[in-house]
């Protein structure tokens, strides 16, 4: 069930945040005391933590002028299930679950209506925002403190309530995945289906795609579909992927399929995309005897920091006497012509597959990440470890990712490790912008700032 929140309970959650923003000492790291998280960059640890446990919830949704009132720290899994009842989604849904709204703004969400609708902060008309000096700031777009929000991970403050725009969405679904047998083909579909927002003939509402190997990709084509099963529609009923069926297979086994409009939503988060695999929970017998409740993206992340806190794979690495790994996490936005020069160059200095495709085009013009507005960019998700040897922990590959990113006038998100020099990272982030906002809500320092968060991880 959603976890709605009154007006006079979203107030006194605030003020318990304040009061335990108040209550840390000059000097001690502010953090959020979440019970999950998405991002992929080590940090230093924090015994302090803003109480944030009553801002996860929907305060209001308001079916007339389709926008809702949403708590920083609420899910998008508790989000879809207050919105969707009304016929409603977000204009973009993340695609892992426990992502938050604040997260997803303060950071980069993507999914695959971003064609039409770019980024998740391109949907918020108006946010409130505690920032280092200890006040719930009001603002909005034009605003400073809003415009620089997006992609500052918490350095200008953390959203404590945002008003979003909403849209309609029917029950279900209909897919359509298109083979291409090189990039460069795929690469000129995208760029006419975004610009047309359709294909051969009919609309298209959300695309996404995966590479499984250079002459091996797909494009899944997406139509909000308002026919039931039944009535004069012969469609059977819609696939389940939530089982023993595995979502990103499904692009190589058929050429059309039906999803109910929730599942499609959550297509990626049952097997965390196709990371799952990693766990065995892909294997017929484990995925048997792996309960549904725990095939969802947290779990697996849960799962992950394990083994990073106990060092299991690379124990058992030694072991085998396998080279050391490096953990390759990132997401990277390239210009959709520049495409198929990128995957070759993955193909041959990485060498990682499969890879999610996803195409945005922002709205506007956001400072803290410099996307023209208009211009069609994809995104390209990697995510696992490569085996390269006693060099892994200067992280040669990850280094050599940024560097293409700047040759080919891309950006890289910052929920995982980077490596950029301060000069470089100021140009491509925005630096000094960010450094003249932090320095009015800010002007004690007591957030971390951004180059600190992504690249010194403290």
């Amino acid at each position: 069930m959603p976890l709605r929140r009154g007006w006079d309970q979203h107030r006194a959650a605030v003020d318990r945040l304040c009061s335990s923003y108040a209550a840390l000492p000059d000097g001690v790291p502010v953090r959020l005391a979440k019970p999950t998280s998405n991002l992929f960059r080590p940090r230093a640890r924090s015994a302090a933590g803003l109480d944030v446990s009553g801002l996860t919830g929907v305060i209001d949704v308001d079916p007339a002028t389709r926008t809702a009132e949403v708590q920083g720290m609420c899910t998008y899994e508790h989000l879809v299930d207050a919105t969707l009842p009304h016929g409603l989604i977000p204009l973009v849904v993340p695609q892992l679950r426990t992502i938050t709204l604040g997260g997803a703004v303060t950071g980069l969400g993507i999914e695959s209506t971003s064609f039409r609708n770019g980024f998740p902060h391109e949907s918020v008309l108006e946010m409130d925002v505690l920032t280092g000096a200890g006040e719930v700031v009001t603002t909005r777009p034009g605003d400073d403190l809003f415009d620089a929000f997006p992609n500052s991970y918490g350095s200008l403050g953390y959203a404590t309530r945002l008003r979003i725009t909403l849209e309609e969405v029917p029950g279900h679904v209909s897919l359509r995945h298109l083979r291409f047998d090189e990039a460069g083909m795929l690469a000129k579909t995208l760029a006419e289906v975004v610009e047309t927002g359709r294909y051969d003939g009919s609309a298209v509402d959300a695309v996404d795609g995966v590479g499984f190997a250079p002459d091996e990709l797909y494009l899944t084509l997406a139509r909000w579909d308002d026919g039931a099963v039944g009535d004069d529609h012969d469609e059977a009923p819609p696939s389940d992927y939530t089982g023993n069926r595995i979502f990103y297979r499904s692009l190589q086994q058929r050429e059309t399929d039906r999803l109910t409009t929730y599942d499609y939503l959550w297509r990626w988060d049952t097997d965390w995309f196709w990371c799952s695999r990693a766990f065995g929970a892909q294997h017929p017998v484990v995925r048997r005897l792996w309960p549904r409740r725990w095939r969802r993206s947290d779990v697996y992340h849960r799962l992950v920091r394990l083994d990073q806190r106990f060092g299991i794979a690379d124990r058992l690495d030694r072991r085998a006497g396998r080279p050391q790994r490096e953990s390759v996490i990132q997401d990277v936005e390239v210009p959709v012509d520049r495409l198929p020069e990128f995957l070759a160059w993955f193909d041959e200095q990485i060498g990682m597959r499969p890879v999610w495709l996803c195409p945005v085009v922002a709205q506007r013009a956001w400072p803290s990440y410099p996307l023209e507005p208009g211009v069609t960019f994809v995104n390209i998700g990697f995510w696992g470890t490569v085996h390269v040897g006693p060099e892994a922990a200067d992280a040669p590959l990850n280094r050599a990712i940024e560097d293409k990113m700047l040759e080919l006038g891309g950006h890289k998100s910052l929920y995982s490790e980077a490596f950029y020099d301060r000069d470089t990272f100021d140009r491509l982030y925005d630096g000094p912008n960010l450094a003249r906002v932090k320095a009015i809500h800010d002007p004690d320092d007591r957030l971390t700032t951004l180059y600190d968060k992504a690249v010194r991880r403290l």
